[in-house]
């Protein structure tokens, strides 16, 4: 199938669940946070909490404390909690998110739970979410990775299946175990520069939502996310003017990347960047016809 024959998004006769969890897999708070930033703007309602009693141990994920505004102490426990939002389909479309820590034992039993409330809900295709560490460059655009190990979603979508090998996290077990029950599993992943680790990284957050937005075909309003992306970005600056070693170290790997890189964009690639634009602004995209 060619380029101009696929998909560009996932159909609306699809029910979606999005997943991305803290820990392991979600290197400087990326995939998480832009799970938070959907619930937010599009305004998710809890359809379930999952019980960490039985996933996690509070002594790595440990419970905090909070006084409420009437003076009661409160213990708020780590946890997963599978929610839903109508996004901006107006009632046409339900987007189930799931949003959590990863646990710490019995993933299989976790996943079925999760899995459960995704049938309950309809869901069609889950969409996980991770933030791995790289050699990259702040200075560039950050890498992402759509896959897919479904054949007739990669036809439909024009994506590679993963061909990662080793260590795998929950995101890894959810997916498997959701493609065990038919469900179509695609695979997000942005890379955040290994030097610059720490949370939040808003600009792999940015970068994360950009592939959801193509992915879902609608416009995901980023708020501050931009400013708070520059503002990172010039924070990474200063840290390089102030340590040679990492300056000469980011150097080598915009050389990498810039003799990596296509000399000139796709005409697909640019099509694509501009339709996102009119969207942001709400004229809606032209049509591809070709």
């Amino acid at each position: 199938m060619s380029t101009d024959e696929r998909e560009s998004a996932i159909g609306a006769e699809e029910t979606v669940m999005i997943a991305a969890f803290e820990g392991w897999n979600d290197a400087g708070g990326a995939a998480s946070a832009a799970l938070d930033h959907i619930a937010e703007v599009w305004g998710s309602q809890q359809h379930v909490a999952i019980d960490p009693e039985d996933y996690h141990d509070f002594q790595v994920s440990r419970p905090s404390i909070t006084r409420l505004p009437s003076g009661d102490r409160v213990i708020s426990w780590p946890g997963t909690v599978v929610s839903t939002t109508p996004g901006p389909w107006h009632g046409e479309r339900t987007l189930a998110l799931t949003r959590g820590i990863e646990p710490s034992m019995r993933w299989r039993s976790f996943s079925a739970e999760v899995l459960d409330a995704a049938e309950e809900l309809g869901v069609t295709t889950l969409v996980t979410c991770g933030a791995l560490l790289l050699d990259v460059p702040h200075t560039r655009p950050l890498p992402t990775f759509v896959t897919s190990d479904d054949v007739d979603a990669r036809e439909r979508y024009g994506l590679e299946p993963s061909d990662y090998e080793g260590a795998t996290g929950i995101v890894g077990v959810l997916g498997h175990e959701a493609q065990l029950r038919g469900i179509t599993v695609l695979s997000v992943w942005v890379g955040v520069p290994h030097y610059i680790a720490h949370p939040p990284s808003p600009k792999a957050t940015a970068t994360l939502l950009g592939q959801l937005e193509r992915l879902l075909g609608v416009s995901i309003d980023l708020g501050e996310l931009p400013d708070e992306a520059e503002a990172w970005q010039r924070g990474a600056d200063e840290l390089t003017e102030e340590d040679e070693e990492i300056a000469a170290h980011v150097e080598q790997l915009e050389s990498v990347m810039d003799e990596t890189s296509l000399p000139e964009a796709s005409g697909d690639a640019i099509a694509a960047e501009f339709e996102q634009f009119l969207r942001r602004r709400g004229e809606g995209g032209p049509k591809r016809t070709d």
